[in-house]
């Protein structure tokens, strides 16, 4: 099925299939004990998300006003690379979710500041599983040149994602004797896995602070047996959230933004430094593993946008900041104490925040 969830048919087609979420939703303590134990994967399982509170919105609407001018520049730089990468006309590809309202605002700033056609697909990928080469070939089949596709998403953690679009579409590529550029586009790549960013820094995308209602009213992709050979990867569409929607708001603001800097002065890409990123990131993994004694990479996750994810649908054991007071982190300062998760400062972090999943044998 193609649709646009909650955003304008122009924006973005969802390449999901839609399914009942009580098919397959699980509590979220249970969900952790089976991916855990290897019973069941992260992707054949949700639990059912809840609406955020007042002061989360509140949160939420700071983030915004603080971070939302950061983040359009950064959309405005990533369009201007994308441009240069890339001749004629563009096929972003965002990865669902995350991927989704910057895609929505790389297509327009690609439309309107740089003149390029383009079209916007959101696909799942799954870690372990690959991308939805069902998706692939469909935008392929809709005559959109292999060389034109551009892979999209918000942000990188520890790179996981970045690495499995490569192993997969070099698959896909090999069965399919075609040859699409794997590189990932992000705006902030911590884990210097990205082939193209705006940032190597952590920063608050403020996009990063909700679930569905700042993606088209689409829950994360899923991967169960509800899914057929020919089938998208799966998604549940949250349509009762829609008075709370931010989706559409958010990225009209964005594009507000990033137009009136294209306006007002050029905009250029930094030098960023992706060797510096991938190190750092190994080096803290290693070290986190050692001194929380976790033996599973996956229970780790570093950066704003990840450990944000960690505490709103996840099992989190603790959360680390670098700095207690810093504006960036306060959505995840609230979370903690809404769910009583511990807090750890460390001044040594090299990131904003970190969070630590809760290993199943601990629960």
């Amino acid at each position: 099925m193609n649709f646009s969830g909650s955003y304008a048919g122009a924006d973005v087609t969802f390449l999901l299939k839609p399914l009942p979420l009580a098919d397959f939703v699980e509590d979220v303590g249970e969900k952790e004990k089976l991916i855990q134990s290897g019973r069941r994967h992260y992707s054949e399982m949700l639990s059912p998300e809840r609406l955020p509170s007042a002061r989360y919105e509140a949160v939420f609407e700071q983030a915004c006003a603080a971070n939302g001018e950061r983040m359009a520049r950064d959309c405005l730089v990533l369009a201007g690379l994308i441009a240069a990468r890339r001749s004629g006309p563009v096929t972003l590809v965002s990865l669902a979710r995350g991927g989704t309202p910057i895609g929505v605002v790389l297509k327009r700033l690609l439309e309107r500041v740089h003149g390029r056609g383009t079209a916007h697909y959101s696909v799942s990928i799954v870690r372990d599983r690959g991308i939805d080469a069902n998706a692939l070939r469909h935008i392929l089949a809709r005559g959109h040149a292999p060389a034109s596709i551009v892979f999209v998403d918000g942000w990188t953690g520890k790179g996981v994602i970045a690495r499995e679009l490569a192993a997969s579409v070099e698959r896909f590529n090999v069965d399919n004797g075609i040859a699409i550029d794997s590189g990932l586009h992000v705006l902030s790549d911590l884990a210097g896995s990205a082939a193209c960013a705006a940032s190597c820094e952590d920063y608050l995308i403020p996009s990063s602070i909700l679930n569905a209602t700042v993606s088209g009213l689409v829950s994360r992709s899923v991967l169960n047996e509800a899914i057929g050979p020919d089938d998208f990867h799966g998604c549940v569409l949250y349509s009762d959230f829609a008075a709370q929607d931010r989706s559409r708001a958010f990225v009209d603001t964005l594009e507000e933004r990033a137009l009136a800097l294209a306006e007002s002065a050029p905009v250029a890409a930094q030098a960023i430094d992706t060797q510096a990123a991938a190190e750092r990131s190994r080096a803290y993994i290693a070290a986190a593993m050692g001194r929380y004694g976790i033996a599973d990479v996956n229970l780790i996750k570093p950066g704003i946008g990840e450990a944000t994810r960690v505490l709103l649908r996840r099992a989190p054991r603790l959360l680390v900041l670098r700095d207690p007071q810093a504006a960036g982190t306060a959505h995840l300062r609230l979370l903690a104490e809404e769910k009583g998760v511990a807090v750890e400062v460390d001044p040594q972090l090299p990131y904003q925040a970190v969070s630590l999943i809760r290993s199943a044998s601990d629960a």
